[in-house]
């Protein structure tokens, strides 16, 4: 009986360690919102990263994250590194930007792991509204793979994309 037990055990391993093996190289996740705002105003929110901050759910999370913006704060070099308890360590880079349209963003993370990913902002007016898409892509390599074959990444940062969005909404809409 134990025996078996242990065989079953053994081949439930090994099916999860192949599954994630097998798993695709990369990952890319979204989410998107309408915001009762011009496109002008939804970009300066994310293209100035002082502004980006005051509504990024992952830096809004850390009561000690330390932040250290670099000499240029907004549009295409913009950067800032960042140390936190619970964010983390590393380094976000406007590496595009088209105003009121599209931010593209490095985004590199140190702790608590190596990660080095592509944020893209893309704006499309709808009259008087703006619909923001908020994407994430990169690649994964097999602990990410493992990781994700028991929890999912969409909905842990999906949900984070969606808390960040709603209060980018709420700071968009009572500007002035």
């Amino acid at each position: 009986m134990l025996n078996t037990l242990l065989s079953v055990l053994g081949l439930a391993i090994a099916a999860v360690l192949i599954y994630a093996a097998v798993k695709p190289k990369s990952f890319a996740l979204s989410r998107s919102a309408v915001i009762a705002a011009p496109a002008d105003l939804v970009f300066g929110l994310i293209n100035d990263l002082q502004g980006f901050n005051r509504w990024n759910p992952f830096a809004r999370q850390d009561p000690e994250l330390n932040i250290q913006y670099e000499s240029v704060r907004a549009g295409k070099g913009a950067a800032y590194t960042w140390i936190g308890k619970k964010a983390g360590a590393g380094r976000m880079e406007i590496t595009d930007s088209v105003p009121a349209q599209r931010v593209t963003m490095k985004l590199d993370f140190s702790k608590p792991m190596e990660a080095h990913n592509t944020v893209d902002f893309t704006l499309e007016p709808q009259g008087a509204n703006t619909r923001v898409n908020w994407a994430m892509t990169g690649p994964t390599n097999y602990a990410h793979n493992l990781m994700t074959t028991f929890f999912s990444m969409d909905k842990m940062v999906g949900g984070q994309f969606e808390a960040g969005l709603a209060s980018l909404k709420a700071l968009a809409e009572k500007a002035p």
